[in-house]
């Protein structure tokens, strides 16, 4: 709605109160006036109206103008009571109460704001359960496998080979445990920063190359073939926070490729942006998980029998929009692509 047309409405709402003011004041008036010569045609009343004194007359208008405004200010004050019914109701944590004014366009926009912030709230509910729920399973699951295993190794009968599995066991879960801890601190770093510090242009595409070496045991273990070939390429940012953005990438797309497939990593420069692109040749990712992919804690597979814990990506995204960049997904029946945009390095004023 355009400025003239705003307040056009807001005249037009103050001019209709102005108009009932008015119309209760000659109600009241006429009221009066009707009341003192029914009384005096009746004999009750011998005093002339014309001779009563306008102080006198004065008083009882403003007496008889309250009541009436006490009675019928109910009419206009009900949809705030209903508002105000609406709001206790949210306050009490019944995210389901909606309102339904009738009445002008301000009202029925009220409406709209009024029930859409219910369906966020009740959104946000729900994400926080789900938190909640996964945030505990995530922590409990490794500590279970721990304290289980520590405990049959008491046992003395055991082998050698079933001593050495069980403390790989162990050693497994507490690594998994150590790497969602950190990643939850590095989540709740990265969420409460509000700017990104020490950015510069560095070479991105060795960036990248280190990535890939770095995680070389986890793709060749599935015989995954990893083809990167691109020629120097310079991005602007956080040079340590971006690495994680491509270590979280490439990890999940290694997690989610089948064995003896290939995941491609491409960058493209354009005059005011740097775009990487990661795809995998996994089973896809369905509409309803790419909704959903990069909230906290959420996994696609609510078995928890996948790999991963639902932290890497809500990491990544937070760190591109930090970087004034954007991240999406795009998949397919075979396979799935995790496209970054960064913008360049700002050009400097001549």
């Amino acid at each position: 709605m355009s400025k003239p047309l705003k307040k056009l409405r807001r005249f037009q709402m103050a001019l209709l109160f102005a108009v009932i003011i008015f119309i209760l004041l000659v109600l009241t008036m006429l009221l009066l006036l009707l009341s003192i010569v029914a009384l005096r045609r009746a004999g009750i009343l011998s005093l002339d109206p014309t001779r009563i004194p306008f102080l006198l007359f004065a008083l009882l208008s403003i007496i008889v103008g309250t009541v009436l405004a006490m009675v019928f200010s109910r009419i206009p004050l009900a949809p705030l009571r209903e508002i105000i019914s609406a709001f206790d109701r949210l306050a009490a944590g019944d995210f389901n109460a909606r309102i339904n004014l009738r009445g002008p366009g301000e009202l029925q926009n009220l409406n709209m704001s009024f029930n859409h912030m219910a369906e966020e709230l009740d959104s946000i509910e729900m994400l926080r359960s789900d938190f909640v729920n996964n945030f505990s399973h995530e922590f409990k699951t490794p500590i279970v496998s721990v304290r289980g295993f520590a405990k049959i190794l008491k046992y003395e009968a055991l082998s050698e080979a079933e001593r050495d599995e069980y403390l790989d066991i162990i050693i497994s879960e507490s690594e998994r445990l150590a790497e969602l801890a950190t990643k939850v601190l590095n989540l709740s770093t990265v969420e409460n920063q509000a700017i990104v510090t020490d950015k510069a242009c560095f070479n991105g595409s060795e960036q990248l190359r280190r990535v890939i070496a770095l995680l070389e045991n986890t793709w060749t273990e599935k015989n995954i073939e990893v083809r990167f070939d691109c020629e120097d390429i310079l991005f602007f940012g956080n040079e340590e926070l971006l690495n994680q953005v491509w270590t979280n990438l490439i990890d999940n797309a290694v997690k989610f490729s089948p064995e003896n497939t290939s995941i491609d990593i491409g960058i493209i420069k354009r005059p005011d942006a740097v775009v990487v692109s990661v795809s995998d040749q996994g089973v896809g990712i369905s509409p309803e998980t790419s909704a959903h992919i990069f909230d906290k804690f959420y996994q696609g597979n609510i078995s928890h029998t996948a790999k991963g814990n639902g932290i890497g990506l809500t990491i990544a995204k937070r760190i591109v929009e930090l970087h004034a960049g954007s991240i999406s997904v795009k998949s397919k029946a075979a396979g799935t692509t995790f496209t970054v945009e960064l913008p360049n390095a700002p050009r400097a004023k001549t």
